[in-house]
């Protein structure tokens, strides 16, 4: 009985141990602008830039919105994130600019792919202070 006691107590730590992670890592804009990537990139990787296409003022609306808004607490590096936020949005922006502007699908797809690998470099920079390396 208290082998099990035990294994519950340690299966409840580790539970909410996630729990407090999750909650503390959350960034509402990241995983908004994450969702609109995420479903225009994957089709465009097809060679299909309709979602792209259509979706560019949003995604400019949603980068903006993620460069605005607060850096959780407990992300490491905030000056590196802040700057390739910035780099993100200036991006985006060039790249509506070449969609409205008519831009055909193969001069669209080294910006799109510049684009997504700025968006996961600000994902490999937002984690927790110490989950760093140093």
């Amino acid at each position: 009985m208290k082998k099990i006691k035990f294994l519950f107590t340690v299966m409840a730590v580790f539970f909410m141990s996630q729990v407090v992670s999750a909650q503390t890592s959350e960034w509402k804009e990241k995983t908004e602008f994450h969702k609109i990537m995420s479903q225009t990139f994957h089709p465009a990787e097809e060679g299909n830039f309709a979602p792209i296409k259509s979706r560019i003022d949003e995604m400019e609306t949603k980068a903006v919105a993620f460069k605005n808004s607060e850096i959780p607490a407990d992300f490491g590096n905030k000056d590196a994130i802040k700057k390739s936020l910035k780099k993100l949005v200036k991006e985006t922006k060039v790249f509506n600019k070449k969609i409205k502007s008519g831009a055909s699908d193969e001069a669209l797809k080294n910006d799109f792919m510049a684009l997504h690998d700025t968006f996961h470099t600000i994902i490999g920079l937002c984690k927790a202070e110490d989950e760093h390396e140093h």
